[in-house]
């Protein structure tokens, strides 16, 4: 790998990559099929992460649609990462889970799960089995939840989904949050 004249990361076939920080703060990392300088033609990635929040987007424009992928869920995750070399963010699975949530599920759970899934994405991704793990929920919840709710069994689909948000949420977001609990009371009391 090299740098072009513009001073992007460049290989062999032309694949371009560029880093950046925004006035915001959010990381940026920037993939392009070839120099968008020179090719109005291009396919695209970008990767947006917050570090302060913990929150990101995967905008991927390859094929010329712009498709978004919200990396604080873990369902979604593991959906990319199983399907890693055919991922679409509109894939039968997450088109279905997405249904049903919109369909079945309380506002309540909704909003609870999107204020712990990116704490138990978080965690899992530092976990040196993350991929072990990211397996097991695709396998266990997804293709489960899914299955379920084509066959009209969306009780059995939302207790294994509510279920596994607990268990998840003891394994990798308490943990967590009793760590930064414990941090917060020592620095106020160091800073007494």
């Amino acid at each position: 790998m090299g740098r072009d004249q513009y001073g992007h990361y460049t290989n062999d076939e032309g694949v371009e990559i560029r880093t950046s920080t925004d006035k915001y703060g959010r990381e940026h990392i920037d993939i392009y099929d070839s120099c968008p300088a020179e090719n109005s033609d291009h396919g695209s990635i970008h990767i947006n992460y917050d570090s302060d929040t913990g929150k990101g987007t995967i905008v991927d424009t390859t094929d010329g649609d712009k498709e978004t992928t919200d990396t604080q869920c873990y369902l979604t995750t593991a959906c990319m990462r199983y399907m890693s070399k055919s991922f679409d963010d509109n894939c039968h699975e997450l088109t279905v889970l997405r249904r049903f949530r919109d369909k079945f599920v309380s506002e309540e759970d909704i909003k609870h799960y999107y204020e712990v899934a990116p704490i138990i994405v978080e965690n899992i991704n530092k976990d040196e089995k993350a991929d072990v793990i990211y397996n097991y929920i695709y396998d266990a919840i997804v293709n489960y939840c899914v299955e379920q709710i084509e066959q009209g069994n969306y009780e059995a689909a939302y207790n294994r989904y509510k279920n596994s948000v607990l268990v998840l949420e003891e394994q990798f977001a308490k943990p967590a949050l009793t760590d930064r609990f414990v941090k917060t009371l020592k620095l106020k009391t160091n800073n007494q």
